[in-house]
């Protein structure tokens, strides 16, 4: 008898999407600096960064979950006073503040939704709305601790007295915060967690039939989300040297849900294209003068009318119709 497994010709081996978007997200930050003709590019870049990091967390959130926050800004807000209030006020160095508005805002984060993710619909978008609000209107009127609507100064971040500064130190430092993001995020998609998630964001009562606990999974990605905002804050507080209220508006969390749904609900590379048209663009269309907005605006309308999953999902989806 003949041996035909040595004929048999060996299966096709393809890289994983994560990994993929990994490594697209990784050579993208590595090689824009290479590009860039000045430090003001380098800026816009680290806004980029520090925008899709809070929108990759909110992703999470309403991509895999399912749950629309209109208050995800609230937590940028924690992160970014947290290293405010904590040199300034207590004493404590800009790091360890740093850390502790993390901490700070995932213990807000699940005690806020407890009773929050009770609700679902416009009902908790409403609740998650009102949070939003308070906090911002705790930011804007205790001037004592936060400097009221005028904000308050940063002090800045001090390793070995190194004074860390400079647009492309804070390139690099927003970037790896975002890769590594972007990593933890896509092994949270792949894992038991990560598919419970997307059972619960295709049907609740279907996902709980077959035992996911609804009420836990939803809290988790909350906190989650949480987390990756006040980084997101801490980091964007740390490179400005000043913080404001309207870090945590309720415009500014209808940037992130922008964000989010533009780019495409789901996809991680998707929302870092959701963060980088809406802080990118804005800045190319400047030369446009009063018609910046409206040009804007047309922009996202026809984004969403040909492109309705999503620019990442609605791209991919072409190219595969293509290549059939």
């Amino acid at each position: 008898m003949t041996d035909t497994t040595a004929t048999t010709p060996p299966a096709r081996r393809t890289l994983s999407p994560r990994l993929v978007s990994l490594v697209f997200v990784t050579v993208v930050v590595a090689v824009l600096p290479l590009v860039f003709p000045s430090s003001y590019y380098l800026r816009v870049a680290s806004l980029v960064w520090t925008s899709g990091l809070a929108v990759v967390g909110l992703n999470l959130l309403m991509g895999l979950a399912g749950q629309v926050s209109l208050g995800h800004a609230a937590f940028l807000g924690i992160g970014a006073y947290a290293v405010a209030i904590g040199p300034t006020h207590l004493g404590v160095p800009p790091i360890p503040s740093a850390l502790a508005g993390i901490a700070l805002s995932a213990l807000v984060a699940w005690i806020v939704g407890k009773p929050i993710f009770r609700l679902k619909g416009y009902y908790l978008a409403v609740a998650t709305l009102g949070f939003g609000l308070l906090l911002a209107l705790v930011l804007t009127s205790e001037s004592a601790w936060t400097g009221g609507p005028d904000g308050m100064p940063v002090e800045r971040v001090e390793l070995f007295g190194w004074r860390v500064t400079g647009a492309l130190t804070w390139y690099w430092i927003t970037g790896v915060a975002l890769i590594i993001g972007v990593a933890l995020a896509l092994n949270l998609e792949a894992s038991p967690t990560g598919r419970a998630l997307r059972a619960l964001h295709d049907s609740e009562v279907a996902a709980s039939v077959v035992g996911v606990d609804a009420a836990r999974l939803k809290l988790t990605a909350f906190v989650v989300a949480a987390v990756y905002a006040a980084t997101s804050g801490a980091l964007l507080a740390l490179m400005n040297g000043f913080v404001t209220p309207d870090t945590a508006s309720f415009m500014h969390s209808v940037e992130f849900v922008t964000m989010v749904v533009i780019g495409g609900m789901g996809s991680v590379v998707g929302a870092l294209v959701g963060a980088a048209i809406l802080v990118a663009l804005p800045q190319a269309l400047t030369v446009l003068q009063e018609y910046e907005t409206a040009v804007l605006g047309l922009l996202i309308m026809v984004f969403m009318i040909f492109l309705r999953q999503g620019i990442v999902p609605g791209l991919v989806g072409l190219f595969r119709g293509l290549r059939r």
